[in-house]
């Protein structure tokens, strides 16, 4: 139970921090620089395609951060919330802030899970994906996630 209770704590207060970037961590801009996420210091951003960061290599982990300029962002409406289930994907938040939702669980050692978020950009939307193995801890990645945001340089 305590466990639980100091995970709850840990993400209430990255959701509540948002769009921060950890010390050490590298910044990922989008190929339009509208948008941008952080990764931990031991991941590579993916040369020559802009957007993107791999831990290990590909198939370990990657994270992909993308910019809808013209596309505002809103909350999804009933009729798509009520898909999240059907499909065994997971609505974890849906508010004015965030989308957030686990869209793929791992069911084994190489099959890999799936965070993907989208927050208000400048102009638009900004929207990331972070696809990884279940040897990657899956706070990290939710610290990837909630890193997204409107780029700052």
């Amino acid at each position: 139970m305590g466990n639980r209770i100091g995970a709850l704590f840990l993400l209430a207060g990255l959701a509540a921090a948002g769009q921060t970037v950890p010390d050490g961590w590298k910044v990922v801009q989008d190929g339009k620089r509208a948008c941008q996420i952080a990764v931990p210091p031991e991941w590579t951003i993916l040369e020559g395609s802009a957007g993107a960061a791999v831990f290990r290599d590909a198939t370990t982990a990657i994270a992909v951060v993308t910019s809808q300029p013209g596309q505002e962002f809103k909350p999804l409406p009933e009729s798509l919330r009520k898909l999240f289930g059907s499909r065994g994907e997971k609505l974890i938040e849906n508010s004015a802030r965030r989308i957030l939702c686990k869209d793929k669980t791992s069911r084994h050692a190489d099959d890999p899970s799936a965070y993907s978020i989208s927050v208000p950009g400048k102009g638009g939307t900004c929207s990331c994906r972070v696809l990884f193995l279940p040897a990657i801890s899956e706070d990290q990645v939710k610290q990837i996630a909630f890193s997204l945001g409107p780029a700052t340089e």
